[in-house]
C-alpha cells in the first residue's frame, strides 16, 4: 500500500510500515527522495512486524555517507542472542552525488534531512527522507487554521448535497 509515483502518489503493490507525521507538523518538506537502508536480519524483521518508530528521527551527513539517527526498530523476539540494538544508526544507501548536493544545501541554507516514510518495496525496506526547513508557531497555527476551514468548507457541502 505505498508505491509512490512522481507525483507521490501510493499504489497498492507495496506496504507503509511507518510514518513520521510530526515531521509534516514541524517542516516544511520541500523535497523528497527514495533511499535504502542497511540492515541486519534481525532488524528486517522487526521493520516486516511494523515494530518502528520514526518519531524524532533525523538524517545526519558523516564522512559522505547518510546515517538515519533516532529511528528505534524493537527488537525481534526470536532473534536469538545477535539482536540488535534498537537505537542504533543506520546508514543509507544513496548516490554520492546525493548526498552531497543535500549536504550542500543543509550547510549552506539550513535545511533538516527527516525520513518521512518507512515502506516496503518489492519486500525491501526503503525511507522515503525529506529536505525540511523549520516551521515557526505562527506557521503551525496557520496551518491548523488552513485545515479547519478545508474541513467546515467540506462539511457545509456535504450538508448542503443533502
Amino acid at each position: 500500500m505505498a508505491k509512490k509515483d512522481k507525483d507521490n502518489k501510493i499504489h497498492s503493490g507495496d506496504r507503509l510500515v511507518a510514518t513520521n507525521r510530526k515531521a509534516y507538523h514541524d517542516y516544511f518538506i520541500d523535497e523528497t527522495l527514495e533511499a535504502g537502508l542497511a540492515l541486519v536480519g534481525s532488524e528486517i524483521k522487526s521493520i516486516r512486524a511494523g515494530q518502528v518508530n520514526l518519531r524524532d528521527t533525523y538524517v545526519a551527513i558523516r564522512n559522505n555517507e547518510a546515517w538515519m539517527v533516532g529511528s528505534h526498530v524493537a527488537g525481534y523476539a526470536e532473534a536469538s542472542y545477535q539482536d540488535h540494538d534498537p537505537r542504533r544508526d543506520r546508514k543509507l544507501l544513496m548516490h554520492r552525488r546525493e548526498i552531497m548536493r543535500w549536504r550542500i544545501k543543509t550547510e549552506q541554507r539550513g535545511y533538516t534531512i527527516v525520513p518521512l516514510r518507512l515502506y516496503l518495496k518489492n519486500n525491501i525496506a526503503k525511507v522515503e527522507i525529506g529536505l525540511a526547513r523549520g516551521k515557526r508557531a505562527y506557521d503551525k497555527r496557520e496551518a491548523i487554521a488552513e485545515r479547519e476551514s478545508s474541513r467546515d468548507i467540506a462539511r457545509a457541502l456535504k450538508e448542503e448535497m443533502r
